[in-house]
């Protein structure tokens, strides 16, 4: 866990990881609690939650495109997507941030 906070990679994967959690838990879990059985108590809880890690990571991802020199129209512009998406961060991770070296400080 430690080596997701040394390096800016490290921490873009790992904002990625809770912010693709947050939005898995408030669309098949939050959501249909208040919508099939009036319970919106999941959502008022996890809402404020989700929309604090989407903020990080999308500051984390342009942080992390700056600091690698991405092309915006081939690399970044995924980032920005991917969490709009359920599962999407994932992809990414799985796709390129895994292949990153984050050993850097």
């Amino acid at each position: 866990m430690i080596k997701y906070f040394s390096s800016s990679v490290g921490r873009l994967r790992l904002f990625g990881f809770l912010e693709g959690i947050s939005l898995i838990i408030l669309v098949f879990i939050a959501a249909p609690l208040k919508h099939y059985y009036h319970n919106p108590s999941l959502t008022k809880s996890m809402g404020p939650i989700h929309g604090a890690l989407f903020i990080l990571y999308i500051l984390n991802a342009l942080s992390v495109s700056v600091e690698k020199q991405w092309s915006f129209k081939k690399i970044t512009w995924q980032f920005l997507i991917a969490c709009l998406i359920p599962f999407g961060t994932f992809y990414l991770d799985y796709k390129i941030l895994r292949h990153i070296k984050t050993n850097e400080k």
